[in-house]
């Protein structure tokens, strides 16, 4: 067995992923897996490993650590690839040395699922594409992502998160109509697609159940991006042309950002009750029966006069004071705009668990940012820290039964990194 033991009950805990991936995009899917319970392991460079391990600071000074995987130690280790590769096992192996690959193939006969992200036609290249996979094990379940997907004229073209973000349309109606079209500020397409490999794969996983039969499941960043248009693409569909807001909404009013005496608050009137419980709240019962603001499209046909009326009733008090007179004692949907630090450490966060922490072995206590399933037959969440480079290379090839002077002559040869951490070169 190539699994660690655990104690409770999880969905995917029969699960083993081998994943080849880098970056976010299939990280972020296979970090998910393991939140429910899969064994995920990790296939990286020897030497290098994924290259978000250092695609950026800040870094966490590891320098006195000793243990497996001390290559890493000299970088330190990166809170950005943490919060994408939280519980899983890292194995570095040298795809192009035979021993490597034949390592990987013994791994993947073992696993349920595989995970590339490589551009189109490098699995093929590397001999770890869906064909040659399944000579080892024929029903596995086998996941490909790739930037625009492997057909159509963009198939081979390199893209990014910034790439797929301005030509999803998502960039078109991002930011403030005067200024120039906005990045979202999260890596919004990279994680968009992560979902949706990791749903593709849970039902490959249930269509496998059913039948006994393996899998296939192919998608693009640009593909995955486009059904979230929704609102506007609704629009588009009729005619009309989407446009940047601000923080206006196409399709509702009042449903937006307000100044207040001393920052901002969110007004998210998703109703006709709620627009005239509002009203009342801030004192402006007579906006209810101005014919600009009556019903729902009369308000969106004027979000700029409602936008004057509402700003000059709101900017009277601070934020604090309007979330605890409208929201905790009126019950309607207003709420603060947090910075990142405050979303973070907060009362319904903190009551939530939604950040938990855990001992990493190198950087002791780190934070983690659990995942929000929760059920009532089952358990999920994380129980270890992500993986140093290599940590668990050798115990994962002793599990497949490789012996200890196998294992030595694959460190000599450069195929895996040294017991002491000296990382071999890839190449």
């Amino acid at each position: 067995m190539i699994r660690n033991e655990r104690d409770d009950q999880r969905l995917l805990e029969e699960i083993t992923v081998v994943d080849l991936t880098t970056f976010v995009t299939g990280g972020f899917a296979t970090t998910m897996l393991a939140n429910q319970g899969a064994e995920v392991i990790k296939v990286e460079r020897p030497g290098v490993g994924d290259d978000s391990r250092y695609s950026g600071p800040p870094f966490v000074d590891v320098e006195d650590y000793e243990g497996p995987g001390r290559s890493a130690a000299e970088q330190g280790e990166s809170p950005y690839f943490w919060t994408v590769n939280y519980g899983k096992r890292s194995i570095e192996l040298n795809l192009k040395a035979e021993e490597g690959l034949e390592a990987l193939y013994d791994l993947i006969s073992e696993a349920d699922v595989v995970v590339e992200n490589f551009r189109p036609g490098t699995a093929e290249r590397l001999e770890v594409d869906y064909e040659s996979v399944q000579e080892y094990n024929d029903d596995v379940v086998y996941c490909s992502i790739s930037a625009f997907g492997e057909t159509g004229p963009w198939s081979d073209r390199p893209g990014y998160d910034l790439l797929v973000q301005g030509m999803s349309g998502i960039m078109s109606v991002t930011g403030h109509p005067d200024k120039p079209p906005a990045k979202v500020g999260l890596p919004q397409t990279d994680l968009i697609t992560a979902m949706w490999a990791a749903f593709g794969i849970v039902n490959a996983l249930y269509h496998r159940e059913r039948t006994g039969e393996g899998e296939r499941v192919e998608l693009g960043m640009l593909d995955s991006a486009i059904p979230w248009l929704t609102k506007q693409a609704g629009k588009s569909f009729v005619g009309e042309e989407p446009e940047r807001m601000g923080t206006k909404d196409p399709v509702l009013a009042p449903y937006q950002t307000y100044p207040t005496k001393d920052g901002h608050l969110n007004v998210a009137c998703g109703n006709q009750k709620l627009w005239e419980g509002f009203c009342d709240a801030i004192g402006r019962s007579d906006l209810k029966d101005d014919e600009r603001f009556e019903s729902n499209a009369d308000r969106v046909n004027h979000m700029d006069e409602l936008e004057a009326e509402l700003s000059e009733v709101l900017q009277q008090r601070t934020t604090d004071e309007w979330v605890e007179e409208l929201a905790e004692e009126k019950g309607l949907p207003v709420g603060p705009v947090f910075d990142v630090d405050e979303a973070l450490n907060n009362e319904q966060v903190e009551a939530r668990g939604v950040v938990q922490h855990v001992e990493h072995p190198a950087a002791g206590e780190i934070p983690v940012l659990e995942h929000p399933l929760n059920y009532d037959e089952a358990s999920s969440g994380f129980e270890d820290a992500p993986p140093l480079l290599g940590e668990d290379t050798v115990d994962i090839l002793r599990a497949l039964n490789y012996d200890e002077d196998r294992i030595a002559r694959m460190q000599e040869e450069g195929v895996i990194p040294s017991t002491e951490g000296v990382s071999a070169d890839a190449d």
